[in-house]
């Protein structure tokens, strides 16, 4: 594949991603109050999503992958917000890489 047609797919995804958001909020602005179960479905989509991100490393990683998560879940464990989860596991991750060529 071509880095052109790359590019027009990562443009179609990205432009895809927002109709999809801004119609969630453009049909839920219709409603007075949201259903308590609709209201948990969405709720529970960030934990879904980031298990589809995490999952695959998780199980066809190397040994600097596998660092990261547990680099990542120890600062999660400690308390730690959502950058700081994300920047200690990429730092891991980006120095295994380069240390392990």
């Amino acid at each position: 594949m071509s880095a052109t047609t790359i590019f027009w797919i990562i443009i179609a995804g990205a432009i895809f991603t927002y109709l999809t958001r801004a119609g969630g909020h453009f049909v839920l602005s219709r409603f007075d109050r949201v259903h308590p179960r609709v209201e948990a479905g969405l709720n529970a989509v960030p934990a879904a999503v980031l298990t589809t991100l995490v999952a695959p490393a998780a199980m066809e990683g190397g040994p600097a992958e596998i660092a990261a998560l547990v680099a990542g879940a120890i600062v999660s464990l400690l308390g730690g917000g959502v950058m700081s989860i994300f920047f200690s596991g990429a730092a891991v991750l980006i120095a295994l890489r380069h240390l392990l060529g």
